[in-house]
């Protein structure tokens, strides 16, 4: 915790610090905004240890470090993580979880328009990673507390019929988190913009969460998204499958893999996700022999995981928008 919050506290500090001085020493305000998008990404992947109670072994730890966790990457983690619950319910699966760009599949994307379908192609493009990123950390969670807000109201005037049947209801733990974080997180922007002048804190807060949302998606999508991944529907699938063939494990640098928090690999995370972070690497290397079919990526293989946009629900394989023109 130390080594991952405090640098996070004397990063921020030594922002105005290096700006009261002259341009050479201004100039270092960019290895600490890359620093920053680092410590930013750790944090969401510890929080994403303590989502799965694997962090400490003390449920309450878990609780208490993921929350703060969740402050610092402005996310709720409570109601994230049970949405990541599923994901590791279902990997595999493409009929129940499509993913975090929501894919369609390929008679999906066939019934589309010549310019939804160019629309989607965009949307999925990695270049969306920015303003996607923004959103999911910045936007995303204020709109969520205001949809469940206002459904409550709804509810508790009109009864439980007014409440959009589509639309995901918080349980009341959830709505506490929800809560609670949008208060900590608004308020510590309202703090925040006070120290260091609303114009220098939203351009480099913004910066932050845009680019270290951007690398955890990127690595959470190419983690399951790749060329040969496992690609079942409900019938015949096998959570064992979905944890070794449809789960990529990528080769970092050693630095990368401990500002990720060592999730690169990944196969043996979805195995068992009660594995902490600190102990994946080992017990990736222990069961070396039981792996050697599972998918590995180099950085270089990165940007070709996102040609495969579209689930080819006849083929069960995932399919890029090249092929689905054929």
């Amino acid at each position: 915790m130390i080594s991952t919050l405090a640098p996070v506290a004397l990063l921020w500090w030594s922002v105005p610090q290096v700006l009261a001085g002259p341009l050479a020493q201004r100039l270092l305000l960019l290895p600490i905004l890359v620093l920053l998008v680092l410590f930013s990404s750790r944090s969401f992947s510890l929080m994403h240890d303590c989502g799965h109670r694997s962090l400490f072994a003390s449920r309450w730890l878990n609780q208490v470090f993921g929350f703060v966790f969740g402050v610092v990457n402005g996310i709720p983690e409570h109601p994230w993580s049970k949405g990541h619950a599923f994901h590791h319910k279902h990997n595999g699966n493409w009929d129940r979880y499509r993913g975090p760009s929501a894919l369609l599949s390929l008679e999906q994307y066939r019934g589309l328009s010549p310019l939804n379908q160019r629309l989607y192609g965009l949307s999925r493009h990695p270049l969306m990673l920015l303003p996607g990123g923004f959103f999911y950390l910045v936007i995303k969670p204020r709109i969520s507390l205001i949809l469940a807000l206002v459904d409550l109201i709804a509810i508790r005037l009109k009864g439980p019929a007014a409440a959009p049947p589509k639309r995901y209801q918080p349980t009341r733990a959830e709505l506490a988190d929800l809560v609670a974080n949008n208060v900590l997180v608004l308020t510590s922007w309202w703090a925040m913009g006070q120290w260091l002048g609303l114009g220098l804190f939203w351009s480099c807060y913004a910066t932050v969460m845009t680019f270290s949302a951007a690398i955890f998606i990127c690595f959470f999508f190419v983690q399951h998204n790749y060329q040969g991944s496992y690609a079942s529907g409900t019938e015949g699938w096998s959570y064992l499958e979905g944890a070794l063939a449809g789960s990529s494990n990528l080769e970092l640098p050693w630095i990368l893999n401990w500002f990720s928090a060592d999730i690169a690999f990944h196969s043996v995370h979805h195995l068992c996700e009660r594995i902490p972070n600190y102990r994946l690497r080992q017990c990736h290397e222990r069961n070396s022999h039981l792996l050697m079919d599972a998918k590995r990526l180099k950085l270089a293989d990165i940007p070709g995981c996102f040609r495969y946009i579209l689930w080819d629900s006849t083929e069960l394989r995932l399919i890029s928008l090249t092929e689905a023109a054929k």
